[in-house]
């Protein structure tokens, strides 16, 4: 667990909650602990073990205004055991079939070089697709589960087979009908298709069609266009902002307009694939810190104050801090009050990417901005999605107006992509007003107050229940960890079984002894539908 300082009320809570409650490091200590400063350290009658009293450095607690308590739980240590043993079995089976594979005695359904190709640079790296091969087909069947309807808080299932051990899948012309949709980012149910947000679309539709078919730059720009922009600019009560049609694209596509050669990231260990690519492309020198530890970001700033860039020592034309809002697999919340803080005792910038966050966090829906109520000036780059919150697509980067009119002409994602269709731009700007109040009723309110609550009310269950789960009690992505990779399927296929919709997760995209269930909570969920979910 990891608390804020002001979470001194939450203490008592905690030592009956976790004994041991910390995510371990690669090394078994604990991966952070954001407690009180070193002179506020609670004494040894305090039920923090040793192994707890990790610390880093919180600036000043009059930055939170609430309590902030996040749960990370240490993997038990049988269960970390057993679950390299499981892994370590499942290897030495895959090993086993690869022999008789190559021996024809099995058949082999991999992609390969042709014969009169054997002597060539190898194009498919038959030993990087082990895992693939042996381990994810084995459970390959919980991923890319064809929906035939709106994917809101239930959702249609086409159902399929397979003869090959998931090889291949045939459609058997059956419909899984009325899943429980656990896993869509649909955080405020404005994935449907019926209500002002599928009228005005629509509508918008009859009159401009689909497709634009040209870029912004050149006649693809629409008066829907420059208002969804203005919108979104008040929406987030900064000066200007733009819209792109993919969400990855907005940040792999602008972060290299924004800082290059000569310039320093620094990232979040956790950060989207997106980010990452977005950092490696800029050229710049990437320098990555611990997840949401501010000591760990701190030591890294300094550093680069001191030294300067390697071998000539010159300051660096740029620092960049890239952090996230909602981290998607982990379901905490950036401390944005400390990051800022060290933004400017630094003298930095800060990229804060609000896919997640945006909508489904804050009072107002504003984000992690308005969950700490922060002023969105003190964020220098505020990227976004239409992904999720509004049900839509594209993303959208905010910030000053030098800065939008810098990244029109230098953006490659502005530059070169086509324009976003118009009906995807009126949903939008109807379900951004609706979370405003500007279209005259209560339904953004009240989305947001009911996701606020079904979020609380899941999390609550599920640890009465005595499962382990991650993150922090506000956030609406909520991990539950399964540890086992045989668990990774057998959980999916069994919660379908009971017509709940549910997302597995396992390595690469985790840690290998951290293989989770990721759930998404909606507006949309009635309170008997979640309690459907523990039945």
């Amino acid at each position: 667990m990891t608390e804020s300082p002001d979470t001194k009320a939450a203490d008592d809570e905690v030592c009956r909650r976790v004994k041991n409650g910390l995510k371990p490091e690669r090394n078994g200590l604990a991966k952070s602990l954001y407690p009180r400063p070193c002179h506020e350290r609670p004494s040894k009658n305090r039920c923090h073990t040793a192994e707890e009293e990790v610390y880093a450095a919180s600036y000043d607690g009059r930055l939170y205004s609430r309590p902030f308590i996040e749960y990370f739980e240490e993997t038990p240590m049988m269960v970390a055991v057993l679950t390299y043993m499981s892994y370590g079995i499942l290897t030495i089976f895959g090993y086993v079939r690869d022999f008789l594979r190559h021996w024809k005695i099995e058949r082999c359904h991999i992609a390969s070089e042709k014969e009169e190709q054997k002597d060539f640079v190898p194009l498919y790296q038959d030993f990087e697709n082990f895992y693939t091969r042996n381990i994810y087909m084995r459970i390959r069947d919980n991923w890319n589960r064809p929906i035939c309807s709106v994917p809101g808080a239930k959702m249609d299932l086409m159902e399929r087979a397979t003869y090959d051990y998931n090889w291949t899948f045939e459609y058997t012309g059956w419909v899984v009908q009325d899943v429980i949709n656990l896993g869509s980012y649909n955080y405020l149910g404005f994935a449907e298709n019926t209500g002002p947000c599928a009228d005005s679309a629509a509508e918008v539709t009859m009159k401009y069609g689909v497709g634009v078919a040209s870029t912004r730059q050149e006649i693809g720009n629409l008066d829907r266009h420059e208002e969804m922009e203005k919108q979104v600019a008040r929406f987030l009560g900064v000066e200007s902002a733009m819209a792109f049609g993919m969400g990855f694209a907005t940040n792999s596509m602008n972060i290299p307009a924004l800082v290059g050669k000569g310039c320093l990231i620094l990232s979040d260990e956790l950060n989207h694939a997106s980010l990452v690519l977005g950092a490696r492309l800029s050229g710049s020198t990437i320098r990555v810190f611990k997840h949401n530890n501010m000591q760990s970001l701190e030591k890294l700033l300094r550093e680069a104050i001191v030294h300067g860039q390697p071998r000539t020592h010159r300051p660096w034309k740029k620092i960049l801090i890239v952090v996230e809002g909602i981290y998607s697999m982990e379901g905490s919340i950036v401390r944005l009050p400390e990051v800022i803080a060290l933004k400017k005792r630094y003298r930095a910038y800060l990229y804060l990417d609000e896919a997640h966050s945006i909508g489904a966090l804050g009072p107002r829906g504003r984000g992690v901005v308005d969950y700490f109520g922060l002023d969105p000036c003190d964020v220098d780059v505020m990227m976004g999605t239409f992904t999720k919150s509004f049900g839509a697509a594209g993303g959208y980067i905010a910030g000053k107006r030098e800065l939008i009119e810098y990244l029109r002409s230098h953006s490659h994602s502005a530059v070169y992509a086509t324009s976003m269709s118009p009906p995807v731009v009126e949903q939008i700007i109807t379900s951004m007003k609706c979370i405003m109040g500007e279209d005259g009723t209560t339904i953004g309110s009240e989305r947001l107050q009911q996701l606020a609550e079904n979020t609380v009310y899941f999390r609550k269950r599920l640890r009465e229940m005595g499962f382990i789960i991650y993150g922090n009690n506000d956030s609406p992505v909520v991990p539950m960890m399964l540890y086992m990779p045989a668990k990774i399927g057998a959980f999916g296929r069994e919660m379908l079984k009971r017509n709940i919709g549910v997302v597995v997760v396992g390595f690469p995209a985790t840690p290998i002894i951290e293989s989770r269930a990721r759930f998404c909570i909606s507006a949309g969920h009635s309170k008997n539908m979640l309690d459907q979910s523990f039945r």
